[in-house]
């Protein structure tokens, strides 16, 4: 290794010793980390395997970006099902209503959506990656793209820095490691950080799909491909019939099962049990009791008394939902109204409260937001973000064992810590 040079630089009203730091990885979290290492002085080198930065946070939100939750440090924990308190400092760090603000001075406009869900104005997730770039030019960090790394160097129990695909050493007094998951792996997340981890003795857990669509057995899905339903309310029972999740919303049908925000948030709470069939029920009107649901069906029934039965429920359900609710109510589609017995409304009526589907798994991390599972995050320092093994060895981000609901809060996990390695990172030269 080449001697390293120190610097010398006023921040504040402290005089404090500047440092050569690498981030790897140029998502949400490296470019925070790498903005924030480098506002404090810093010579600040981030290295990203694409050819450009930020290549997940363009396809969030459907390539619109949903920022974050404009929720409190309080209501952020409360949409984090795995190991919440180990963010408790990062959001102290660096908050949602801070990151706002922060966005807005870098020149994003942003707005908030039902959910409390931050987005940009422009609905184009491409003004944030320029907003998050804008932040690192500012700060004059050196940007290395199309140039992935192989290894994070240690010796004598410090990371001393990286070894790049092309075998280049490159020296460093810190490193910050913010590869990302296994989610999308078309953007670049192929799990490079884990591989860094384990390599320094650290233990990584088990890792899932999380946050994904969900592949139903039932043949008619296809049949509905595309039909999205709005105002529904579903709820999850795993194999011994126990409700393990409920949540009014949005759902979406896909040619192999179901998408849409109520799928992706159970999906975080079925995850562990899959491949076992979980049972899905959707309750099309659950504004309604069954009682209220079933005058209302009388009541229809009685308007299109002399008509055909597939042609009485359109004042109730979707075109497009119809030929498959006919089909599993086992009622003649062409049988008369004003026939139809009460046993026969009342599977109707049972189906709407009801509509089951058989859950068998999950449509894998290419259709996934976020990586469940991650390194440990015991092992590593909640306040800094540092390995509690190396010494300046910080990791942020998807990397950890630590994700989210979807309504932005994934990505403020990311911004929190990566900014908070920024911060940390040799604060104590």
């Amino acid at each position: 290794m080449t001697k390293l040079i120190w610097k010398w630089a006023i921040y504040g009203k402290m005089v404090i010793k500047m440092a050569k730091i690498i981030v790897v990885g140029g998502g949400a979290a490296g470019m925070l980390a790498a903005g924030r290492a480098a506002s404090r002085g810093h010579e600040v080198h981030l290295y990203e395997k694409n050819n450009r930065l930020g290549k997940k946070i363009l396809i969030t939100g459907k390539g619109r970006c949903n920022i974050t939750n404009d929720s409190d440090v309080e209501g952020l924990l409360e949409n984090i099902p795995c190991n919440p308190y180990f963010m408790y400092s990062a959001f102290y760090h660096l908050d949602s209503f801070q990151m706002q603000e922060m966005l807005k001075d870098l020149g994003l406009e942003i707005k908030v959506e039902r959910g409390r869900r931050v987005f940009p104005v422009s609905d184009k997730a491409i003004d944030v990656v320029f907003a998050l770039e804008r932040y690192m030019i500012q700060n004059k960090v050196k940007q290395h793209l199309d140039t992935p790394v192989s290894e994070v160097l240690v010796a004598d129990g410090k990371a001393v820095g990286v070894k790049l695909k092309k075998g280049t050493i490159v020296d460093a007094d810190g490193v910050i490691v913010c590869t990302g998951g296994l989610s999308y792996p078309g953007t670049g997340s192929t799990g490079d950080g884990y591989t860094f981890a384990k390599a320094v003795g650290h233990k990584v857990t088990k890792l899932y799909p999380s946050l994904v669509p969900l592949k139903a057995s039932e043949e008619w899905c296809s049949a509905l491909m595309g039909l999205s339903l709005r105002n529904i309310e579903i709820k999850v029972k795993n194999p011994k019939g126990k409700v393990v999740f409920s949540e009014f919303g949005e759902m979406l049908f896909t040619h192999y099962g179901v998408s849409g925000p109520v799928i992706l948030s159970a999906s975080r709470h079925i995850l562990y049990d899959l491949p076992a069939e979980h049972k899905l029920l959707i309750d099309l009107k659950p504004a309604m009791d069954e009682k209220k649901l079933d005058t209302r069906l009388l009541r229809d029934f009685e308007k299109y008394a002399n008509k055909d039965f597939i042609n009485a429920l359109g004042d109730l359900l979707p075109q497009k939902l119809i030929p498959v609710m006919v089909y599993l109510c086992d009622i003649p589609a062409d049988k008369k109204v004003n026939s139809i017995t009460k046993e026969e409304r009342k599977r109707l009526l049972t189906l709407m409260k009801a509509l089951p589907l058989t859950i068998t798994g999950t449509a894998g991390y290419n259709e996934a937001v976020v990586t469940a599972g991650g390194i440990c995050v015991d092992e590593i320092d909640p306040s800094t973000m540092e390995s509690k093994f190396v010494k300046n060895l910080h990791f942020a981000g998807e990397v950890l064992d630590v994700d989210a609901y979807t309504g932005g809060f994934n990505l403020q996990i990311a911004f929190s810590t990566g900014y908070t390695a920024g911060e940390q990172i040799l604060s104590d030269l």
